[in-house]
Parts: structure tokens; sequence; C-alpha cells
């Protein structure tokens, strides 16, 4: 029989975090541990404040379910996703720390890595980039300087913030991508693109608000700059609308509740030509280590969440652009 335990951590950003969404100083994530003749697997579900489930959410819906979950026979991990999914059917971020958790603990059991059991690529090294979160011009030179990287994510929110951009791109050579987090309206997109253009932008992330597909769909059409949705495509359900009104998805783990959706989503999407983006929400090591092993599977890497928090990492190493791990753990 399967034991669950869990815990509310909360981790310091390196830097102040802001977005369009808002200041972060600090990341809260809630731990998961599945455990099972000795062995342990751990997830990690991050609290958002722009979605629903809250920390208090999660675990008090663990903790009313957590004996239904411990009466669960060991088996594949789909088949437990697909039992989580029925169970706790409002809950994403919490299937997605038990998904990933159960995960952990099958490859312990079955003495092979994630990468084996699911028929994937050997990979331990993958090209991530760096986000710079909203400041002035002065602090992101700083973070730059300090953090030298092949490729930046920007975060930006309005003119000023692609001033900035422009002046950031003057320095090195590295490769630049912006995230909006819906904070442009159409207008102001389509004013913002030829200036994009002119800097060679790689990507614009979730330029306009979540739900408007039918003006994403007009501005894609009117830059080669691939649109990649984010906040717009939350799991498979926004797949056929976002492949009509975007270029590419951002898929998290978090948000599309696990990894074993995950990969289903991943072919899926191909098949409708979408570009994929890896991405996270600022989880710790554990929760970036288990987002990894799928990263050979995606065109863009957006996992660089441990390396802006202010923790100690013992599994993961971000040595100038490239995420690393030890393909034997």
């Amino acid at each position: 029989m399967i034991k669950i335990k869990f815990k509310q951590t909360k981790n310091k950003f390196k830097y102040p975090f802001k977005t369009a969404h808002g200041l972060k100083e600090y990341q809260e994530s809630l731990m998961v541990a599945i455990t099972y003749n000795g062995l342990m697997g751990i997830g990690e579900a991050p609290a958002i404040s722009y979605y629903p489930e809250t920390m208090e959410s999660m675990i008090g819906v663990l903790q009313q379910n957590a004996q239904t979950i411990e009466r669960y026979a060991i088996n594949e991990p789909k088949r437990f996703w697909h039992f989580l999914h029925h169970l706790l059917p409002a809950n994403p971020f919490l299937i997605s720390a038990l998904d990933m958790a159960y995960w952990d603990l099958y490859t312990k059991m079955k003495g092979q890595s994630l990468q084996e059991i699911a028929e994937l690529e050997r990979n331990n090294s993958l090209a991530t980039d760096y986000t710079l979160g909203l400041d002035t011009e002065e602090e992101m030179l700083k973070k730059m300087a300090d953090n030298p990287w092949p490729i930046y994510k920007v975060k930006v929110e309005n003119e000023a913030s692609i001033n900035t951009l422009e002046k950031l791109v003057e320095h090195g050579n590295s490769r630049f991508r912006i995230d909006a987090n819906a904070a442009w309206t159409f207008e102001e997109a389509k004013k913002f693109l030829p200036r994009l253009e002119a800097i060679n932008i790689e990507l614009i992330e979730q330029p306009l608000a979540k739900d408007n597909f039918e003006e994403s769909e007009q501005l894609k059409a009117l830059t080669n700059i691939p649109i990649i949705a984010d906040e717009a495509f939350q799991g498979m359900k926004d797949l056929v609308k976002c492949a009509q009104a975007f270029d590419g998805i951002n898929i998290k783990l978090t948000k599309c509740s696990g990894l074993s959706p995950a990969l289903d989503i991943v072919q899926e999407a191909k098949t409708k030509g979408l570009k994929l983006m890896l991405g996270c929400m600022n989880e710790a090591e554990q929760g970036i280590y288990m987002t990894a092993q799928i990263g050979h599977l995606f065109d863009y890497i957006d996992l660089d969440g441990a390396h802006l928090l202010n923790i100690p990492l013992k599994k993961l190493s971000y040595v100038r652009g490239l995420l690393q791990w030890d393909i034997d753990d």
C-alpha cells in the first residue's frame, strides 16, 4: 500500500521577480511524497496567485482524498494519472504533483530512468533560457552581467519595457524571447511588432488576453515571429483553438496536470504542426528535474525556475545556458 506525505515550502527569489501579473519575492510550493516498500517519489506543485488552486485548497483536497489515493494498487503511471483525473477533476496542480511523485517512485521501483520507461531519447543536458523580470534598464543589465546566457526571456508589459528591451539587445550576442503575460491590447501588439522584428526577437509568448483567440489569430498572420500560447493553453482541451490562433504552445506540467498528459499533448500538438515550448512555474529542483526528462521533445526550453530561486542545487546544474543533471540519478 502506498503512503502519501506532503509539506509546504517557501523559497526566496535571488532577485524580486516582477511580471505583468505582479511582483513576487518568494515562491510557495506544495511538495508531495509517495512511498512504497521503502522507496519514495517526490513531486511539486507551486502556488500561483492568478490560478484558482491555492496552497490551502491543494492541501485541503489532498487531506480529504489521501486515504482513497493510498488504496490505489501500483501499476503504470498513466493509469494512476487517469485515476487521479477522475478523482480530482478540478485540481490539475495537485494532480501534477502526485503524477510527478508517482513517476519518480515508479522509476525507482523499476530501476530505470523516466526516459527509458517512456521510451524517450536518453539526454541529460538542455539549453534553457534565463528569465529577466520587469525592472529598470540598469538592474536588468546587471542581471545579464551576473548571469551570462546565450538565450534570455524578457518579461514585457508596456512601451517603456519595449524601450528597455531594445537596450538589452544591444549588449552581447544572445538571443532574446519575450513574454507579455497577456498584458497587451491588439493595437499595442501591432504597434510593437515592427520594433520586435527589427531586433530579431525569437518568439513572443502570450501577447494578448488568454481568451482573445480571434485577435491572437489575426496577430499571428501579421508577423513571422512565432506567437506562443501560455495562459491561453492549459491542457489538451485547448489544443484545437490554440492550433488555429497561435504558432505554438507552452506546456507546463503544473497547468496541464502532469507528466502523463504532457506526453500525450506533445504527440497531438506535433500532428498539428505546433511549435513546442517546455515551461515552468518557478518550481524548485525536484519539479525542474522531473520536467527536464522530456525536454528533448521540445523546440524551446524555459526551465530556469530553480536557478531563479535562492536555493542550493544537488541534482541540477546551470552553466551558461545549459541545464544539466546526472543521467544515472
